[in-house]
């Protein structure tokens, strides 16, 4: 509850925080964790997953860490989103971790894969920094035991492993949605509309643009308690409104500004990211990359938070069942309502991105702090009501031993199988980020290391050391592949890959030949080998071709057609007990050199 001095706030019930009596300080309870002592835990958690996460998403390699590498190293692949035709990816948030990254190089013994993880131990900490905001928020405002499940929910669950530390715009907003929700929240010492604004509007003009309808429960939230106050408080409101509008402005002015630098015109980069995506008509937009089923999310988010996510969407029946057969309704109407707020995000997010066509993972980033908030609600109300102790209760009948242990295999459980599939991913598809390192050894300056049917599992140019540059060969695959951006540098300044219109770019997927090399141009091939593919004329099984290339490294590959979904989804150990049917099969990916002729 907000204190009375705030004016428009609702009037706090008598004998709470609202009273004239100093509020009493809550006892300390066996879950209170100190915002110092979990952002240490976050930190741990993000740290682990900038270390070992694979990259999941080419578009995270292609449209953000490439775009990156050419602002420091001046070269690097270039997609359709980047010319200036199209102008739908933003300049100053790569900007922002262009300088991170170039911050390293000033440092000893930089490398450019040093560079890399650099700015990937940079997003774990802002990562950890929200999201230790959030759970302080949480902790002071709802219950200690709340946010110690919250903290759980986030740093066990293989979701987080993946957003955590990614360079996508949409885990940039959800950053932001941590630091908004936690404005929007906390009404300790006033209502905070304009901060809360002010970070949603930062997660969706430098990142996406889409995230900022999560604010939209709190902005409701806001118009209804100033409309059942007095004028003076709905006055005040629309005061705060207005600053926050302000604050957008100011940061669409900054990235108008600082985009418009690097395209060299005038382009509003989040209104053509809106536009593209819901208005560019047939033939273009997201879903020519494909579309998936409305129940697309449940089953990838049972995946990434098994059962959080089940008790994130429980959460709003859970308290509508408690307030019904509760006893004691010691609640204000104003703390049920907000309560419902706290819960409404995620269930708005689900709803408008389950009806989209298109989806992909990473669309569900900026609400995992509300799910997190949603999941851990409802296991504070199940608890609740798994601790009656009347006897007269069914519940209260249970032994006190035996519902501490079943509540402790269901959490246990779900900590164990979500460590099992962070695992799991890690040991199946990190081979991408391993293999290039004999390169620094072997390699000369400028050479060519070529990718075929392999092309979307490229990390980035951060590891290619001494001016390598990645090239394309031919392969059955018959979309528009990534260009370079140009490297013109006399009469052109500074970035003029940036703003010079590169060749063969449209914004329907349809192949520009103009992409790729030729083989015998290639120093070095990356591919992958799995022992019952069949070759194809386009996608030979180079790895077995030892008249024209050698090993270099080779690091094992999950072979997903030939492992079954158990294996897939969590880590399976190869042991003699695990029956052959759900032992994993692997491949090879592979970094290869061209023989030399002699």
């Amino acid at each position: 509850m907000p204190p009375n001095a705030v004016k428009g706030a609702p009037k706090a019930p008598p004998g709470g925080p609202g009273s004239g009596s100093r509020p009493k300080k809550k006892p300390a309870t066996p879950f209170a964790v100190k915002p110092i002592g979990a952002f240490y835990v976050f930190f741990i958690a993000n740290l682990l997953a900038a270390l070992y996460a694979p990259i999941q998403d080419c578009d995270e390699t292609f449209n953000y860490w490439e775009p990156t590498h050419y602002l420091s190293h001046h070269y690097g692949l270039q997609t359709w989103e980047y010319s200036p035709v199209y102008a739908i990816r933003s300049w100053l948030y790569i900007s922002l971790h262009a300088l991170v990254g170039s911050f390293r190089r000033l440092l000893p013994f930089s490398t450019k894969i040093g560079e890399f993880y650099f700015i990937r131990y940079a997003l774990a900490f802002v990562c950890a920094l929200c999201q230790m905001q959030m759970f302080r928020v949480i902790n002071n405002t709802l219950n200690p035991r709340i946010a110690l499940f919250f903290m759980m929910a986030l740093i066990f669950s293989p979701g987080m492993f993946h957003a955590s530390a990614s360079f996508l715009p949409s885990s940039f907003a959800m950053y932001t949605t941590f630091l908004g929700m936690s404005m929007f929240m906390n009404w300790r010492g006033g209502l905070k509309t304009a901060q809360g604004m002010f970070c949603f509007a930062v997660g969706g003009i430098l990142g996406w643009p889409f995230s900022m309808a999560l604010c939209a429960p709190f902005l409701l939230e806001e118009t209804v308690f100033a409309f059942l106050s007095d004028k003076d408080a709905v006055i005040d409101a629309i005061m705060r409104g207005l600053r926050g509008v302000i604050a957008g402005i100011l940061v669409l002015t900054a990235e108008f500004l600082v985009s418009g630098f690097f395209y060299r015109r005038l382009v509003v980069v989040p209104f053509n990211i809106v536009f593209y995506n819901i208005f560019a008509g047939p033939g273009r937009g997201p879903d020519i990359y494909g579309t998936e089923p409305w129940h697309f999310y449940i089953r990838n988010l049972l995946l990434n938070f098994n059962i959080w996510f089940v008790l994130a969407v429980a959460a709003l029946p859970l308290f509508t069942l408690q307030k019904i057969f509760s006893k004691a309704q010691q609640a204000s109407t104003v703390t049920d309502l907000r309560s419902i707020i706290f819960m409404s995000p995620f269930y708005l997010w689900l709803a408008i991105f389950s009806s989209q066509p298109h989806k992909e993972e990473r669309f569900m980033y900026p609400a995992y702090p509300a799910l997190a908030l949603n999941a851990a609600m409802a296991l504070h109300i199940i608890l609740a009501a798994f601790g009656q102790s009347d006897p007269k209760t069914l519940v209260g009948k249970i032994p006190g031993k035996l519902k501490l242990l079943i509540v402790s295999m269901v959490v246990i459980g779900s900590v164990d199988v979500g460590l099992a599939r962070m695992y799991g991913i890690y040991t199946a598809y990190s081979a991408p980020l391993k293999i290039y390192e004999p390169l620094e050894s072997i390699g000369s300056s400028g050479d060519s290391v070529c990718f075929g049917k392999e092309w979307y599992r490229f990390p980035s140019s951060y590891h290619l050391p001494k001016n390598m540059h990645a090239k394309f060969i031919k392969s059955e695959f018959n979309g528009l592949l990534p260009g370079e951006f140009s490297e013109a540098m006399t009469g052109f300044g500074l970035w003029s890959g940036a703003w010079l219109e590169p060749p063969g770019m449209n914004d329907q997927n349809i192949e520009d030949l103009g992409k790729y090399t030729e083989i015998r141009a290639c120093n070095f091939l990356v591919d992958t080998y799995y022992p019952d593919s069949e070759p194809t004329e386009l996608e030979p099984h180079y790895i077995l071709d030892t008249e024209h290339w050698d090993k270099v490294a080779c690091t094992p590959f999950l072979d997903a057609s030939r492992t079954h979904t158990l294996a897939r989804t969590i880590w399976l150990p190869s042991m003699p007990f695990i029956p052959e049917r759900f032992q994993r099969k692997w491949g090879e990916h592979c970094l290869l050199r061209k023989k030399v002729k002699t």
